[in-house]
């Protein structure tokens, strides 16, 4: 049945692309492939938000790196727990495409509809679980279509949703052992590293903390090569600010406007990608991000300046909740 799933899924993982050209596993480069296998293995299908980073290997198993060691690896908490804390992430950030898979796996699991939104307080796993989500959908808004179920038409949408949650909940009843994909994160990051301060709430979940450990260090040397210095300092300034997009789209638009404004125009491109990614994934226009892109950068240098913001505001938000969790004591 797994395998089934995974050859099909192969073909499917790509159709939803956008913005990046796909890497077929037949023609994936060794590094590629490896991830492409563990993804089968233990998430059951080449899960397409992972499979969006394939131009930038690095970032490919840094993603699934953190996706792994937080969802799949069971600890304190249950798989559905983590799903449901996945699906209300997504909700929160407006990502269609997380939600629909998440939900799916909840009701898979037994739990009807996960909630839309997340406790007050949550422990570390659960913690590692939102981080992972606030990248994950900021990645998914921009690179991948809106939903896995966009093509079914509306009369067979309550069957297939019933399906796909049929599929989910046997796919996420499997268990993966922790630490397994460390290994595939590039030689650079395997050495040990500092624990930051903004990824604390980790420290007593060793693999977990290994994960986002590397993948920070991963993201973060994309980062120094795909975004302006001027640009990761403003994202930075907006960030620890406590800055919020407006709702309403003009003044949304002013606002945007308005922080770009100090920027050189060769950096106000990326500049406002990657402020976009950060605080509004759910409104990067296709011009956003073929402006960088006519700047001359490629499939990974995209991916590589995406990654970044959408891992530096992940970090914060995971900031945020640890110091919920340190007040409840």
């Amino acid at each position: 049945m797994t395998s089934t799933v995974a050859r099909l899924s192969r073909r499917a993982a790509f159709t939803h692309l956008r913005h990046v050209a796909p890497v077929p596993p037949a023609t994936a480069p060794p590094p590629v492939r490896r991830v492409y296998e563990q993804v089968e293995r233990d998430f059951g299908l080449l899960a397409p938000p992972i499979a969006l980073h394939a131009a930038a290997p690095g970032l490919l198993a840094a993603a699934w790196c953190i996706l792994r060691e937080t969802l799949l690896v069971p600890g304190t908490t249950s798989r559905r727990e983590r799903e449901s804390v996945a699906a209300a992430v997504s909700a929160a950030n407006s990502c269609p495409y997380c939600v629909d898979v998440h939900q799916a796996a909840v009701r898979g699991l037994g739990g009807g509809n996960a909630p839309t939104a997340l406790p007050a307080v949550l422990s570390p796993e659960l913690i590692g679980v939102a981080v992972d989500f606030h990248y994950l959908n900021r990645m998914v808004n921009v690179f991948l279509r809106d939903s896995p179920l966009a093509v079914v038409p509306a009369a067979l949408l309550g069957g297939a949703r019933g399906a796909a949650a049929r599929l989910m909940g046997r796919l996420a009843a499997r268990e993966a052992a922790p630490g397994q994909s460390l290994p595939l994160l590039p030689d650079t990051v395997a050495a040990a590293r500092r624990l930051p301060d903004d990824l604390r709430w980790a420290a007593n979940l060793p693999h977990v903390a290994a994960a986002m450990t590397g993948a920070a260090a991963v993201v973060e040397d994309a980062g120094q090569r795909s975004v302006p210095a001027a640009v990761r300092q403003l994202v930075r300034e907006c960030l620890h600010d406590g800055t919020a997009a407006p709702d309403d789209l003009t003044q949304a638009a002013r606002w945007l406007d308005a922080r770009l404004a100090g920027l050189s125009p060769t950096d106000r491109p990326s500049g406002r990608l990657a402020m976009l990614v950060a605080f509004a994934s759910y409104r990067v226009p296709d011009s956003a991000v073929a402006a960088v892109q006519a700047g001359g950068h490629g499939d990974a240098e995209v991916l590589g300046l995406a990654a970044w913001a959408a891992l530096t505001a992940a970090r914060r938000h995971g900031d945020v909740l640890a110091r919920a969790y340190e007040a409840a004591g």
